[in-house]
C-alpha cells in the first residue's frame, strides 16, 4: 500500500493532541494544509481496505457452541478407540489361586493320599494350583470370527495333569502351559467352531477349576479319563437342542505325540431345555509309545530331538484304546440339581492281546440352603478289572459329603469328607508294607479368583 503503518499511527497521533489540545466551548479551526493531506490519505487508506475486503470470499459461519445444558451426558459421549484399545477389545484376564488342608486318618506314609488327583497330600497346607487365563473369544455378530485363549498353571495340580512322563515324551516342555488353543467360526450354516492347539478334555463331567465343580476332590473318573488334548476339534449347532463335535488328536495327555497314530472322537450335547443337558462322547485311541527318550545317555551314535536322545521301539505294540462316556445334568429346582455319568474303557496292548477294562460311574447331588450356603455329595464305582486304572485289580468306591461356603463373589470356602474303600487292601498306612482297604480323609478347600469371565471356566 502506498501508506506505511507508521506514517497512518502518526496522522492518528497528530490529530489526537489536536483534538486534545482545543477548548470544548470554542469552535474548530479550519485544518492545516499538513493536517488536510493526512486526512485525505486516511481516506483513501480506508478506501483501499474496503476494495480488498469486498474480493475475499465470505468467512464461513461459526457453529454456535452449545451451552452446558444442552451438552449430552458423559456417557453418551463416544470417542474414538485408539489402536490399543481395538487390539484389546474383547480381551480378559482372569486369576485362580487353589488352596487346601488336608488329613488322611490312616496317616500314611509320606504324607500321601492314594488314588487323588488334586488333594494328594495329608497334614499340610498345600498349594493345589495357582492359574493366569488370557482369553479373547470370537464375536460373530460383530464380525469378529476368531479368538484364542491361553491357561497357565502351577502348583501341584501342574505335576497331575501336565508331567506325567508316562504319556508325554518331553514334558517339562509344556508343564505350565494347560491349554493354548485358537478358535475360527466358520461361516457354514449356524457357524462350524474350530479350535486348533491344547485344550482341557471334555470327556468327563469334571473340569479342573474347583469353583464349578460341585465338591472339593476330583472323582477316580477325573483322575483317570483325559486331562487335555492336542490336536484340532470342530463341534456345530445343528438345532437349537443338538450340537455335534469331531476331534483329531494327537492322543490322551499328549502335547507330543509318541506315535504316529491319530485318535478320533465323535459325540454330542442334547439339549431339550434350560434345565437338561446330555452329552456323549467315543474316543478311539492307540496309547503305546513307538520311541524311547534316553535323557541320560551319552551314546553319541543315537538320532535326537532338539539335543534329546532317543531310539525306536522294535515291533510297538499296537491295541486300541476305546472310551465310551456318557453324563447328563437336571436341574430339579432352582435350589436342587443332579448329576449322572457313566463310563467304559477298553483296551489292549497288541491287537491281539487280551483287553483289560474298566467301567461305573458317578452320581452326584446339590442343595443351594442359601444364596452363599450349600451342601454336595458324590457316590461312585470304578470297577478296576486288569488294573488299567490303579495298577491293581478291584472294585473301588468313594462317597463324599462337601459344604461350601461362598464368603463373596470369587472366594469360596469348603469343607470337605471323603471315604474311599476298596475289595482289596490297596490304601497307604502309617507303616510301610501295611496297607488298609480304607482311607478317610476331611480337607479344608480355599479358592480365590477373580476377572470378567463368568462361569464355567
Amino acid at each position: 500500500m502506498p501508506m506505511t503503518f507508521t506514517a497512518t499511527i502518526s496522522a492518528l497521533l497528530v490529530l489526537t493532541c489536536s483534538a486534545l489540545a482545543q477548548d470544548a466551548s470554542a469552535p474548530a479551526p479550519p485544518p492545516s494544509p499538513r493536517e488536510q493531506q493526512l486526512l485525505d490519505r486516511i481516506q483513501k487508506l480506508e478506501e483501499r481496505i474496503a476494495a480488498l475486503e469486498a474480493r475475499l470470499p465470505p468467512a464461513p459461519a461459526q457453529p454456535a457452541q452449545p451451552t452446558e445444558a444442552a451438552l449430552p451426558p458423559a456417557e453418551q459421549v463416544a470417542s474414538a478407540p485408539g489402536p490399543i484399545s481395538n487390539f484389546m477389545r474383547g480381551t480378559s484376564v482372569d486369576f485362580l489361586l487353589d488352596t487346601y488342608y488336608g488329613y488322611n486318618f490312616n496317616d500314611p506314609i509320606g504324607r500321601v493320599n492314594r488314588l487323588r488327583t488334586y488333594d494328594v497330600l495329608s497334614n499340610a497346607f498345600s498349594l493345589n494350583q495357582a492359574d493366569v487365563i488370557l482369553a479373547n473369544d470370537p464375536d460373530p455378530d460383530t464380525g469378529k470370527r476368531w479368538g484364542l485363549r491361553v491357561d497357565l498353571q502351577f502348583g501341584q495340580a501342574t505335576e497331575t495333569l501336565q508331567g506325567n512322563a508316562v504319556n508325554e515324551p518331553r514334558p517339562d516342555i509344556y508343564r505350565n502351559v494347560f491349554q493354548a488353543y485358537g478358535t475360527y467360526i466358520v461361516p457354514i450354516g449356524s457357524g462350524l467352531t474350530v479350535d486348533v492347539g491344547k485344550w482341557a478334555s471334555s470327556i468327563g463331567i469334571e473340569g479342573n477349576y474347583t469353583q464349578d465343580q460341585m465338591n472339593y476332590s476330583r472323582s477316580y473318573w477325573f483322575d483317570f479319563l483325559p486331562f487335555y488334548h492336542m490336536g484340532a476339534r470342530a463341534s456345530y449347532q445343528l438345532t437349537k437342542e443338538l450340537a455335534l463335535h469331531y476331534w483329531t488328536v494327537n492322543g490322551t495327555n499328549q502335547t507330543e505325540p509318541f506315535n504316529g497314530f491319530k485318535d478320533e472322537s465323535v459325540g454330542f450335547t442334547l439339549q431339550p431345555n434350560s434345565n437338561i443337558s446330555w452329552t456323549a462322547t467315543y474316543y478311539l485311541g492307540q496309547e503305546h509309545p513307538d520311541e524311547m527318550f534316553l535323557a541320560n545317555s551319552t551314546n553319541p551314535n543315537l538320532p535326537t530331538e532338539q539335543g534329546e536322545p532317543f531310539v525306536p521301539i522294535p515291533n510297538p505294540p499296537k491295541g486300541k484304546l476305546h472310551i465310551i462316556d456318557s453324563y447328563a445334568t437336571w436341574q430339579f429346582s432352582p435350589k436342587l440339581s443332579f448329576a449322572l455319568e457313566g463310563d467304559y474303557v477298553i483296551e489292549r496292548l497288541y491287537e491281539n492281546s487280551a483287553p483289560v477294562e474298566t467301567w461305573g460311574g458317578a452320581g452326584y447331588a446339590r442343595y443351594q440352603l442359601s444364596p452363599r450356603l450349600s451342601i454336595a455329595s458324590r457316590a461312585e464305582y470304578l470297577g478296576d478289572r486288569g488294573g488299567l486304572f490303579s495298577n491293581t485289580s478291584q472294585a473301588l468306591n468313594e462317597t463324599t459329603v462337601t459344604f461350601e461356603q461362598r464368603i463373596i463373589d470369587g472366594f469360596l470356602v469348603r469343607e470337605e469328607w471323603r471315604r474311599d474303600f476298596s475289595n482289596q487292601p490297596y490304601f497307604y498306612t502309617d507303616l510301610l508294607g501295611i496297607l488298609k482297604r480304607e482311607q478317610n480323609t476331611a480337607t479344608l478347600g480355599m479358592v480365590w479368583w477373580f476377572g470378567p469371565k463368568k462361569s464355567p471356566w
